[in-house]
């Protein structure tokens, strides 16, 4: 047997995620290094000083401790011992841990209904909100944002890549361009590079926010970001606020959970993520792909434009009822 060499939790999980660093995207490391938070802070609680004290019993103890504690679903119970099977099995490589031990983290099973978000917004819900923006906050950010992840159906972090550069307004499209090393690098690599179609309306849009409406600032990198604060490329997290506040229904119509406006926890700047009606910029992306599925486009067509795999859209994206789905078969047999 091989002699474990001591090591503090803490040093361990720095150590893996320096190694990972290279081999990951940059959101992927952040994720590990959160879940990893809760392990470290765990094994400080217990008294675990040296991952060489890591049995099956004491990692079956982290995950009763984390499952009691963290209210999580089943999924994201997966995704955090997931996660540290992943960190057990690199200790293993470097002799801080028993070998095969990361075979004893048994993952929950997650049912196909667990594994996939269901929350969808509709496409009339969609269009009052476009409407709304259109006509009180045209070619602001809060329009261009949702007007653009609307279209597009792109990942967040996508859309806050963007450069004011990469649209092409005589051609009607938008690049995507994966740029690492100024820091805005794409989930998917270079392969997530492509260029985005657009339509009038939203060309119209954008070229406003640009010519009207956008600071004229530039980002710590001397790249003009499309979508900007005063203080540079907008975070993540703002523009995510941002969709939250622009899609609550109380903006356009009445509050259909009977509230005081005045006296609402979910009103003010980032107040929007506590509104029940508030939906994130994934549900936008899931609703668009749903959406643009029901409008009968050629599956091959969504799966180029949004960078999804046919699993992927299949599992976790694909929202239309087994109804729609057979009604829209339908219209290519009739006659057949």
């Amino acid at each position: 047997m091989t002699e474990l060499q001591p090591m503090d939790p803490t040093d361990a999980v720095q150590m893996y995620l320096q190694a990972k660093e290279g081999e990951l995207a940059e959101a992927t490391v952040r994720e590990h290094r959160y879940r990893l938070k809760n392990f470290k802070r765990w094994c400080a609680d217990s008294g675990i000083e040296n991952t060489n004290e890591l049995n099956g019993r004491t990692l079956y103890e982290f995950r009763l401790w984390r499952r009691d504690n963290g209210d999580l679903s089943t999924l994201s119970l997966r995704n955090q011992l997931s996660c540290l099977r992943a960190f057990i099995r690199w200790c293993e490589n470097v002799d801080a841990v028993p070998q095969g031990l990361h075979e004893k983290i048994e993952l929950p099973n997650v049912n196909h209904e667990e594994s996939s978000r269901d929350e969808v917004i509709s496409e009339e819900r969609a269009e009052t909100i476009r409407t709304h923006l259109y006509k009180f906050k045209y070619a602001t950010r809060e329009h261009t944002l949702f007007e653009l992840l609307w279209h597009t159906g792109v990942r967040i972090g996508i859309a806050r890549a963007l450069d004011v550069d990469d649209f092409d307004q005589e051609n009607q499209r938008i690049e995507v361009v994966h740029r690492p090393e100024s820091g805005t690098p794409l989930k998917n690599g270079d392969r997530g590079g492509r260029f985005l179609a657009l339509n009038q309306r939203a060309c119209e849009v954008v070229e406003d926010w640009i010519n009207t409406n956008r600071p004229d600032v530039g980002d710590d990198h001397g790249r003009e970001p499309l979508f900007a604060s005063t203080q540079g490329r907008a975070h993540k997290t703002t523009l995510r606020r941002t969709v939250y506040r622009v899609s609550q229904p109380c903006l356009y119509a009445e509050c259909p959970h009977d509230r005081d406006p005045s006296e609402c926890d979910a009103k003010g700047y980032d107040g929007g993520n506590r509104c029940p009606s508030g939906i994130d910029p994934h549900t936008i992306r899931r609703s668009a792909i749903t959406h643009f599925l029901s409008s009968d486009i050629p599956q091959q067509v969504i799966e180029d434009r949004m960078n999804v795999s046919a699993k992927v859209l299949d599992e976790h994206y694909d929202k239309r009822s087994e109804e729609q789905k057979v009604e829209q078969r339908r219209g290519y047999l009739d006659g057949v």
